[in-house]
Parts: C-alpha cells; structure tokens; sequence
C-alpha cells in the first residue's frame, strides 16, 4: 500500500490505532520480544493499525523488537516520537539540543556528573548520561550495569527514593530550563522540553483520521514516563503490569 493508501484502512477497524510502550508492556524490561507477543501483535495487525511508543532510540528498540520493526510496525515512534517512521520511512524530527543550546546543556551535565560523583549507592558502572535526539537518559548506576545489577538497584531506588530525590535537585538548579523528568524503566530517567513526553507521538496522527488511539503502558502513574500520553484527552489509555497482562487486555478488547 501506499503512503496516501496505507494497509490499515483495509483492515477490520481502520480507524482504530494500538500503541504499545516498548519495556514492561511488550517486553520485559530491557528484554526481548517473545514469539508470543509477536504473534499476538501479527494478529492485531489484521484488526487495526499497531505502533509501537518508546523512550529509547532506534537502535535499543531494535535489540528488543527485533531487526525488522520498521516492517513489522505501522508506526515506530523513538525517544518518545521525537524520531518516528510511518511505513518505514522517517518522520521529522526535534533536537533537544537546538531547544537548549551548548551552553545550558554543559551545566546541567556537569551538575549531573557531580551530583552522581557524590551520590553513595552501593554500585556504579558507566555511561551515567546518554544523550539521545530528543532527550537524555540519566542513569545513578550507570547504563552498562547487568541485569541483576538493574533488579537489585531497582529495589534500592524504591526503599531510597535516588531518582526522585535525583529530580528534585535538578529542578530546583534548572527550574527555568523549560524542562520535565519522568521515572522509566528499573535505573534511570528522561530529561526533555515540556511538552515533548510521549503525547509529543501524537502530532504524527493528527492527518491520520483515526477515530480511536489506544495506548498501552505501564508507567501510567504520576512521574512515570506514560502518564502524560495515558491520560491524554486522546487517548483512551490502558495501564499495564507486564507483557502477560498486555497480552490478556488485547484478547479481551480485540480477541487476539
């Protein structure tokens, strides 16, 4: 099909749209994919159109989804739709660093640096800032931590609140920024302009005609990073615990 034609207005219900966050709601946390879930979403792909919504860049959606997301998904929205592909092909796309310039991202990175330097929690890796096109990704304990390392650090995050206690200082240092900070995942947080969390996904779809934009997450409570896109007024939002329960939501709402 076409650009002007696309597939999904051939399906069963073409003007109903699925979008999925990608870790803990289609996979597990940093994980794969299962052939279940890519079974489940093959066949919702014959209902309505399926996209999927993350924080992440390109690359890290590829190790989770797979090599041929580009293929397998109507729509694929990075780092919060700030990078997004319809049917393959790009969308256009923000910067963060444009919306903040060299100079006030030098400062906030050294704040970051020091304020992690300082910070006494029992591990730390590396790569503490990522910087992504449309965000970054602050990580306490690092992004290169293993597996179990993310899961112990998790449950010291909960019972010592470090990214929380972490976002309140950088508010407080850069309260005029124009910045916001959400909570995803088991190690780290996004830093991004107002307005650019996953509701930003949504300008994409405003010539798309779609009656119903379902959105499926589970970070949906206040300060996790789908709470914005979840109670959005265009939104008709479904708060997930794992990809099991996704799964179970999708059979009950589309038989799949």
């Amino acid at each position: 099909m076409s650009a002007s034609n696309p597939s999904w207005l051939s399906r069963q219900l073409p003007k109903t749209i699925c979008l999925f966050d990608v870790d803990g709601t289609l996979t597990p946390s940093r994980g794969i994919i299962t052939p279940e879930m890519k079974n489940v979403l093959s066949r919702l792909r014959k209902i309505c159109a399926v996209g999927f919504l993350g924080g992440s860049n390109l690359p890290k959606q590829i190790e989770q989804l797979g090599p041929n997301i580009l293929q397998e998904f109507d729509f694929c929205f990075t780092e919060n739709g700030l990078k997004s592909f319809r049917l393959g092909e790009p969308l256009p796309e923000a910067s963060f660093i444009k919306f903040l310039g060299e100079e006030k991202y030098r400062k906030m990175a050294n704040f970051i640096l020091h304020y992690i330097a300082d910070l006494d929690i029992p591990i730390k890796r590396g790569t503490f800032i990522e910087f992504r096109n449309g965000m970054i990704n602050v990580s306490p304990i690092g992004r290169n931590c293993t597996q179990t390392e993310r899961k112990e650090f998790e449950r010291y995050d909960h019972e010592h609140n470090i990214r929380k206690d972490f976002i309140s200082a950088l508010q407080k240092e850069f309260g005029d920024y124009g910045l916001k900070y959400s909570i995803g995942g088991e190690i780290s947080f996004d830093v991004f302009p107002v307005g650019w969390d996953k509701t930003y996904a949504l300008r994409h779809l405003k010539d798309e005609n779609f009656s119903e934009i379902h959105f499926f997450g589970d970070k949906t409570e206040e300060g996790g990073n789908d709470y914005e896109i979840y109670n959005s007024k265009e939104v008709i939002g479904h708060s997930v615990k794992n990809p099991a329960d996704t799964i179970a939501v999708l059979n009950k709402l589309f038989g799949v």
